[in-house]
């Protein structure tokens, strides 16, 4: 008997229909045959399926067994496909009915005893099988929330392949796993770590604070040990709420991974990457002959954290700078080409040479010249001119730290940064693709960039007498155009400008 069964496979960040044909001959040698471009995952399922359902209780088929995979063309990998050929063959055997099984999509990993286990990429399968018209999904019993995330689709968890197979058998379906989406946008902007936990560094928070709401990438320069990663850890918190949609987006990617935790339904925070400077090419963008998201997409929505800079090998930190550009990343292969989103923030950290104490007041530098400039020289210029802000972190005084009291708490900061980023909207709600100030183009600097003569005339004197270039001069309109929305500014003052200047660390006489 010819048994069809449907599922759904990832390949990039959608998911794609698979239909699962299985075949139970009565006569011929008794083997399973997996057709339709299984890798070596989906091969090997024909001995856990076998297993799982002797296990299980069931009976094995006598007989040779074909179970087809479409569309063939594509190739198919993981073990999600274990759960549906199980089911597939039991309703071969007629074991089962089938009625239910054109309106009900499956996927999930069998242990040999016939558990049922987590799969990736549950919640695109879910949202392509409601495109589908699919009534219902069966998925393992820990990616339950994960999947009843999508609206209109019923979904049904199982333990077990006896349980999944009782389910279809004739009797009426169980409840469907529901979730609460007005509960989990509650949690859209819950963060552990909180700026007010910070000592001093006054002035680098307000660098942040300016990074933040013009959307610019940030690199921050001090010896070690000045609070330069708790700095960075705490940026989501200040970074504008993450909306059901963005939550929906981000938990996608995550998903695919394999990194969203068993019963979490959505990723309610904003993520923050720290990866380690020893990380290759392909981990940061992604890649593989499946290709599978990067910590660049990992990070969509959130911040990408580079500590140590200059650590990192120099063909890392340059693939950087296409996604930096674009906001997605496109790996390529023979046979298609997969894009991911990728729009994060970045922020690196460095010390300022080698030994971490060139030009502080406390530790002499060991350094000489030439170890400093080559220490710098490993952060390529294109990937400087992506780097709005350079920020000093100096080291702490004694005072500030055992100073009583908190610092300003996140969650004020963050209601300066959203208002900034509610008057960018509105400035750009006409012009496609541009959200932030940090995206602005040369056109963009004319027309939206007005400064008053005074600030006209401070930015001409710092240019000459600071040897500022080019690209130092369209970096410091952008940041005082956000620095002048955080005021409530229509035009450029002489005050926002000279706070922008600050942020250019790396332009000045004493870092060159």
């Amino acid at each position: 008997m010819l048994a069809k069964v449907n599922s759904g496979a990832v390949y990039g960040v959608d998911a794609y229909p698979v239909e699962i044909e299985v075949n139970a001959a009565s006569r011929g040698d008794p083997q399973i045959v997996i057709v339709g471009l299984p890798d070596a995952a989906v091969k090997e399922s024909k001995d856990r399926v076998y297993t799982a359902l002797t296990n299980s209780g069931y009976r094995p088929h006598i007989g040779r067994t074909t179970v087809n995979l479409a569309p063939a063309d594509i190739k198919k990998e993981g073990p999600s496909f274990d759960l549906p050929i199980a089911l597939g063959l039991l309703a071969a055997m007629e074991d089962i009915e089938t009625q239910k099984f054109a309106h009900m999509a499956m996927v999930g990993e069998l242990a040999l005893s016939g558990e049922v286990r987590r799969v990736k990429g549950v919640l695109p399968i879910a949202m392509r099988a409601r495109a589908e018209g699919l009534h219902g999904i069966i998925v393992p019993f820990d990616n339950a929330e994960e999947a009843a995330v999508v609206e209109g689709l019923n979904v049904y968890p199982v333990r077990t392949l006896r349980e999944a197979a009782e389910m279809l058998d004739g009797g009426g379906l169980p409840e469907p796993c529901r979730v609460g989406l007005d509960l989990l946008a509650h949690k859209l902007d819950a963060y552990a770590d909180d700026y007010a936990d910070v000592k001093g560094q006054e002035q680098a928070k307000r660098a942040l604070e300016v990074a933040v709401a013009g959307g610019h990438n940030v690199l921050m320069i001090g010896p070690p040990g000045t609070g330069k990663t708790m700095l960075a850890k705490r940026l989501p918190s200040i970074l504008p709420p993450l909306h059901l949609e963005e939550a929906l987006e981000t938990t996608k990617i995550h998903s695919i991974a394999g990194t969203l935790p068993a019963h979490e339904a959505l990723i309610t925070t904003r993520p923050f990457r720290s990866p380690h400077h020893t990380i290759s090419d392909a981990g940061l963008l992604g890649g593989g002959a499946h290709p599978v998201p990067g910590e660049v997409s990992l990070s969509h929505r959130g911040v990408l954290f580079l500590d140590e800079l200059p650590e990192f090998h120099r063909n890392v930190l340059e693939v950087l700078r296409q996604p930096l550009e674009d906001g997605v990343v496109t790996i390529s292969r023979a046979a298609a080409s997969v894009t991911f989103p990728c729009e994060f923030m970045l922020v690196a950290a460095m010390n300022p040479c080698p030994c971490g104490y060139f030009a502080d007041t406390k530790r002499e530098c060991r350094c000489n010249d030439r170890q400093i400039q080559s220490y710098r020289n490993k952060i390529s210029g294109p990937l400087l001119d992506r780097i709005d802000i350079h920020i000093e972190v100096p080291t702490i005084a004694y005072s500030q730290l055992t100073a009583l009291g908190s610092g300003e708490p996140s969650v004020h900061i963050r209601e300066r940064v959203t208002q900034a980023r509610r008057v960018q909207q509105t400035r750009f709600r006409n012009t496609e693709g541009l959200h932030c100030n940090a995206g602005m183009g040369a056109k963009h600097l004319q027309t939206y960039c007005r400064l008053v003569p005074e600030a006209q005339e401070m930015l001409r004197t710092a240019i000459s007498e600071l040897n500022f270039s080019a690209r130092a001069y369209d970096r410091i309109l952008k940041v005082s155009r956000t620095i002048a929305d955080l005021a409530g500014s229509d035009s450029i003052q002489s005050e926002h400008i000279f706070e922008a200047i600050q942020y250019r660390t790396l332009d000045r006489q004493l870092w060159i």
